[in-house]
């Protein structure tokens, strides 16, 4: 047996998240069908860098898994990929070390929120329509409240089976692409559940001038999901980013 880690991109929207669950169909499953049936098995199972929440999207996301010596790397890629539906790319894969973890090895994440001004047809899926006008000299601002080792508790979706909502964020910040078009961008070490899309919601409000800068530091303090502002919709979310340490 070979362990091999996939980079692959995916389209979320009709997905209830990477992981598998009992209510809907996920990019993990999928995957590993594909995989025993290319395999003719049915114990195949695949380990993935991370959760990601139903609807959104990854423009790079890694998993791992250990493989029989039965196809080339090139052949193994063209044959998934033949198999897959549209809305899951394998892009690359890479023998490697057998105690690999691809959830574990990761040392970074980088998500992206993106949101548009300019209604069109062609946008809708992959960012959020919001015709308002923001302030982005303060929203970064705010952004630097966020950063370092903190207890992201206000962030965090209620009730998940996390040891700890401390994480640490390396950067956060709005960058303007266009007129018309614009994206959010956050890299730490680990994020919990809903994160991004609370931060995003926060930061909007602090665009509206609905609140001021000051209050998000409030809000982290609270250590209250309830303190903080509504979430975005994930379609606007990727995954955008996965780093390791000497690999990939």
């Amino acid at each position: 047996m070979q362990r091999y880690a996939f980079e692959i991109q995916y389209n979320g929207t009709d997905y209830v998240g990477w992981q598998k669950q009992p209510n809907g169909k996920s990019i993990q499953e999928e995957i590993e069908l594909a995989l025993n049936k290319l395999y003719n098995l049915e114990n195949i199972s695949i380990v993935g860098c991370g959760r990601t929440d139903a609807g959104v999207h990854a423009n790079h996301y890694i998993f791992h898994v250990d493989l029989a010596e039965k196809f080339s790397e090139e052949t193994l890629l063209f044959k998934l990929n033949r198999i897959l539906s549209f809305n899951i790319r394998i892009s690359n894969l890479i023998l490697v070390k057998s105690d690999f973890h691809a959830r574990f090895d990761a040392t970074e994440r980088v998500y992206r929120y993106f949101i548009n001004n300019n209604k069109s047809p062609f946008n809708q899926e992959f960012s959020l329509y919001f015709p308002a006008k923001l302030q982005f000299e303060k929203m970064n601002q705010a952004c630097k409240i966020l950063l370092g080792k903190q207890d992201f508790t206000s962030f965090s979706k209620l009730h998940t089976d996390v040891k700890t909502n401390i994480c640490t964020i390396n950067f956060a910040r709005w960058i303007q692409v266009d007129e018309y078009s614009y994206y959010f961008e956050i890299s730490a070490d680990r994020f919990l559940r809903n994160m991004v899309r609370a931060i995003v919601g926060t930061l909007i409000e602090v665009g509206l001038e609905k609140i001021e800068v000051s209050d998000v530091q409030n809000i982290m303090e609270k250590k209250d999901r309830g303190a903080a502002k509504h979430s975005v919709p994930a379609k606007g979310l990727f995954l955008w980013e996965i780093k390791y340490a000497g690999l990939l």
